[in-house]
């Protein structure tokens, strides 16, 4: 279905947002471009095409608040166009060959979800890849000056565009690549405290070292309640979740034990411990084992932890675990909201409220890369 001319849009009810986080919800969304409709078995895709930087301007009102500021704007929009165009590029790589994306035992699951999830489309338009709903909350003209001011910007690294990953609150410290999905490595994705330069943070693979960090507030850029900083970053349904930089929740054994069950398909029996494996440098897990009366199982990578241990999502892996005295009860404390590569947005709010500018942002979270106008 073709636009009769480039002003026409168009209205999806009842679209799905935020499926399978807690902040999950329905709303009608309205459009530009083009409307596909793929049937595929017994389910409707709802296929919107236009150009790029049309996608962008919708992207970074949907990601973050469209009246944030300019220099937040002009950062996001070089990130997300960054990150769209090394996917587009990585799928044409990944057409010829089988991309393995789960190793599965008997005694261990270790899975990402990444680039082999979308066949019919180019990108989703949820958290899974970047949030795109439409012109629904693109209100303001600070969206349009950003994509023109940054118009054909990407980063770059060793002439390759950089897969620019971001996420909501980083904890503190960011992480590597590979520790949440492909083992691959990215010299522009590493791991560093997320403040002024010359911090270092402490070695977070170590179990004591990361327990003491998670447990207690460092200073980073993302430690922030400034409501006026958060409402740049934070949608009205985002804004229900104001504990992201430190956070803690807690199960009854039985209920921990029903939602491994539901979330895992795997009857562990009743739960007994929950013990950290592995951990990332920004001290996310890369691994747990589950102990159970009836099975015991090591589980991977961050968003299957996540995704095992909640009945949405934990905000992140970077959690300790306790038990209550009479072992009734898991408590899980932790740091950050999402994977913690790349860019933390809310890191990259207070910067520019700080006064840094756009490149400067955008130099601190992707270290050895550069900004490269490609159109």
């Amino acid at each position: 279905m073709q636009p009769i001319d480039k002003s026409a849009t168009f209205e999806l009810h009842e679209v799905k947002i935020g499926i399978g986080f807690h902040w999950e919800q329905t709303e009608t969304q309205r459009f530009s471009g083009s409307l596909s409709v793929i049937v595929d078995g017994e389910q409707l895709w709802a296929v919107n095409r236009l150009p790029i930087e049309d996608y962008l301007f919708c992207v970074i009102a949907s990601e973050m608040k469209a009246t944030s500021s300019l220099e937040l704007l002009k950062t996001h929009a070089v990130v997300s166009r960054s990150w769209l165009m090394a996917q587009l590029s990585k799928r044409e790589k990944l057409e010829s060959k089988t991309y393995v994306s789960e190793i599965i035992s008997p005694s261990e699951i270790l899975r990402w979800y990444d680039r082999e999830d979308h066949t019919l489309f180019d990108v989703c338009a949820d958290d899974h890849c970047q949030r795109y709903q439409g012109l629904t909350r693109a209100t303001s003209q600070f969206v349009r000056t950003a994509i023109e001011a940054t118009r054909g910007q990407l980063l770059t690294h060793d002439g390759e565009i950089c897969d620019a990953r971001f996420s909501k609150c980083c904890g503190g410290v960011t992480e590597r690549f590979e520790t949440c999905w492909e083992p691959s490595q990215h010299a522009y994705l590493q791991s560093f405290a997320d403040y002024r330069d010359g911090l270092a943070a402490p070695d977070l693979t170590d179990e004591t070292e990361a327990r003491k960090w998670i447990t207690t507030t460092p200073p980073a850029f993302c430690d922030t309640d400034d409501e006026r900083i958060l409402r740049q970053v934070l949608n009205s349904y985002d804004l229900k979740t104001n504990d992201f930089y430190r956070w803690q929740c807690e199960y009854s054994v039985d209920e921990i034990s029903e939602i491994v069950r539901q979330k895992s398909g795997i009857d562990f029996g009743r739960i007994v411990d929950i013990e950290p494996i592995e951990r990332g440098p920004s001290g996310r897990l890369i691994k747990v084992k589950i102990v159970g009366t009836k099975r015991t199982m090591t589980i991977g990578k961050e968003l299957e932890i996540r995704r095992i241990l909640s009945p949405s999502h934990l905000y992140s892996s970077a959690f300790v675990v306790d038990k209550s005295a009479d072992g009734e009860r898991f408590v899980i404390r932790g740091a950050g909201w999402g994977h913690g590569v790349g860019m933390c947005q809310i890191g990259a709010a207070v910067m520019s409220e700080k006064g840094f500018k756009y490149d400067e942002i955008l130099h601190h979270y992707f270290r050895g890369a550069v900004v490269q106008k490609l159109w």
